[in-house]
């Protein structure tokens, strides 16, 4: 295990424990302490997942989340010290894949950085090269995803739930089954977490979004991918 891991956090008590763990697990760790330093970073050494504080110094979290996405697709934990669903809320809105709230353990923390991975930089192969239905193509091999041709944008959590729905078609899956599978089995989040993910999707690959005929709400139970 050698991947890369971009720290930002201005603790710098905390930044050195949380490398000391990080590193001893195999991963490579680079540490930046405010935000301006951290959007360097991630141009020059290219990290295939950022640990991104909310408060940090010249460039807040919220601010450097929404200038990675602008450009990446690199995977984003966002860490808050306010248990507040506005927090996560809006994390998720600027295409954090997860959050954590300090204090938090360190293990959990490293299981889901590794649930994470296997998801994007170990994705196993798969029986189907990709998956079409109507003007939606998602390339399963590439983790490309085109609708009308057109490539569509999505965060690694955005599209592990697209094709994970998309690969199951017809078969419903609750909230907590969703945030189980693609959020790992320890998620502490809730069922808003997967709602914001999906509004996001079907703004994206959807014609109308407020009417949509890929993604399905089933009432009272959760969500499934239209068949065919």
């Amino acid at each position: 295990m050698n991947e890369k891991i971009l720290l930002v956090e201005d603790e710098i008590t905390l930044a050195k424990a949380l490398k000391f763990s990080l590193e001893k697990e195999g991963f490579n760790v680079e540490v930046a302490f405010d935000g301006e330093e951290a959007l360097k970073s991630v141009d020059r050494e290219e990290p295939d997942l950022v640990i991104l504080d909310l408060m940090l110094p010249k460039i807040d979290g919220y601010e450097v989340c929404r200038s990675i996405r602008r450009d990446s697709e690199v995977p984003i934990i966002m860490l808050t010290a306010r248990d507040e669903d506005i927090d996560k809320i809006l994390g998720l809105e600027l295409g954090a894949d997860d959050y954590m709230t300090k204090p938090f353990n360190t293990r959990e923390l490293v299981a889901r950085i590794k649930a994470i991975l296997r998801r994007t930089v170990h994705q196993p192969a798969l029986e189907k090269n990709s998956i079409k239905v109507g003007d939606l193509q998602i390339d399963l091999i590439k983790h490309k995803v085109t609708v009308k041709d057109r490539e569509v944008f999505l965060t690694s959590k955005e599209y592990a739930l697209l094709s994970f729905l998309a690969s199951n078609s017809g078969r419903v899956y609750s909230r907590d089954q969703l945030l189980e599978e693609i959020w790992g089995e320890k998620h502490s989040g809730d069922a808003r977490t997967v709602d914001v993910h999906v509004r996001h999707l079907r703004e994206k690959i959807e014609e109308f979004p407020a009417d949509p005929g890929l993604i399905l709400t089933v009432w009272g139970t959760g969500y499934k991918f239209r068949e065919g």
